[in-house]
């Protein structure tokens, strides 16, 4: 398939496959073509880099105390396991170096590798705990969008955490509404009225409160340009779309 013909799908998937929503034998056609067009390539890297570069928006982050800990007991458990392993080592050359029959003056040094043992069994169940507790609150992506003007250039990052009922969006773009402006999100259900999810502060990155039913089915997400605070609750949107995109549920 000539993807060059069909700029729309070719910046759909390529925004996609960035992403990771791209799966499975569409991935892997995507990435055949990639490999023999250098158009598709291109977009591929292009989109790589523009979500790479999110990460510059956000303002820097100390660790929470938790992540140094977990850190601590990871390499606690990796110095334990290794000792274990040396202590083993040393006890087989030294039983290889002894004659037979003096099991009994490696006693000791099997209590010490047997304790060595626990300890190791003891770290790595705290670490499974830890980094359970870290896959639990984890953030959870299962929708996502790429909104981009009419230009085809992206501007906005929207995604949807079912745990913590909310839209994480985040600037990609240069777009500036002016202090007499305000941005507003829109759910576009197919046969259905526009609506609302909220309106947008000039911040790089910031969450809306939502729930699985304002995004399930929903194909299309628009962003307008309103009057400054949004269009009052219950009307439809007044002013342009400046970004609109499909909104993607991942599978996986």
């Amino acid at each position: 398939m000539n993807l060059t013909a069909h700029p729309e799908l070719l910046e759909l998937l390529a925004a996609s496959h960035a992403l990771g929503t791209l799966r499975g034998g569409a991935r892997r056609r995507f990435e055949t073509i990639a490999r023999e067009q250098a158009p598709v390539r291109a977009a591929a890297l292009v989109w790589q880099g523009r979500l790479a570069s999110m990460t510059e928006l956000q303002s820097p982050i100390v660790p929470d105390a938790a992540v140094w800990t977990r850190i601590r007991n990871i390499i606690d458990a990796e110095k334990a396991q290794h000792a274990l392993e040396r202590q083993r080592d040393d006890a087989n050359a030294r039983d290889a170096a002894r004659p037979q029959g003096g099991w009994l003056s490696s006693l000791a040094l099997w209590r010490g590798a047997t304790a060595a043992g626990a300890l190791a069994t003891v770290l790595a169940v705290v670490v499974g705990l830890n980094l359970r507790d870290q896959l639990v609150n984890a953030p959870a992506v299962q929708y996502v969008a790429v909104l981009s003007d009419d230009q085809a250039a992206a501007s906005l990052l929207v995604t949807f955490d079912p745990r913590k009922k909310q839209l994480v969006l985040q600037r990609v773009g240069s777009y500036s509404e002016g202090t007499d402006k305000s941005l507003q999100l829109w759910a576009l259900p197919p046969g259905g009225a526009p609506r609302s999810l909220g309106v947008l502060d000039n911040a790089p990155a910031l969450r809306l409160a939502a729930s699985e039913s304002d995004v399930h089915q929903v194909p299309t997400l628009a962003v307008t340009l309103e009057a400054k605070g949004g269009v009052p609750p219950g009307s439809g949107p007044k002013g342009p779309i400046v970004f609109k995109g499909a909104l993607i549920e991942k599978t996986i």
